[in-house]
């Protein structure tokens, strides 16, 4: 804001520009920021932001921020993770299958959702639920655990 539209300008001539003779305009009579929450701003802390003092629940001292990371993929999409021409190449040749490692594509679990093609294959993962395994192995493909 410009200075010719601050509010001092129409204070020019007067003594206290607005503050009043008795109380005067100082700094920062109650403290400045959060001072005196637990003291003289105790009532306005316990109406307005009750439960801002103090702690909650345990601590963990050496905590592992990736430690419960699992991306997750569906039995549906596993196919999607090879390209089409794979696909088509083991549909004619029953006897081999292709690996599908999905924890190079990022995924960690392997979960049961959708339909697999009745065609075998190898996937590899760190986890797999039993209704993930029981679809792959019913398509005659096996299971791999990788760490």
């Amino acid at each position: 804001m410009t200075a010719r539209f601050k509010k001092n300008r129409g204070m020019r001539g007067h003594v206290s520009a607005g503050h009043g003779r008795i109380g005067k305009h100082r700094k920062h009579p109650s403290g400045c920021g959060n001072a005196g929450g637990q003291h003289h701003h105790r009532i306005f802390m316990d109406k307005y932001h009750p439960g801002w003092f103090g702690k909650v629940g345990m601590r963990n001292f050496h905590l592992i921020k990736h430690g419960k990371v699992c991306p997750t993929i569906n039995v549906e999409r596993v196919w999607s993770l090879v390209s089409q021409e794979t696909r088509e190449k083991f549909a004619k040749d029953k006897s081999k299958a292709p690996v599908i490692d999905v924890t190079k594509a990022g995924y960690f679990k392997v979960l049961g959702k959708g339909k697999l093609p009745e065609q075998p294959v190898i996937v590899k993962a760190r986890y797999f639920t039993k209704e993930a395994e029981t679809k792959i192995k019913e398509a005659g493909g096996v299971c791999v655990l990788c760490a």
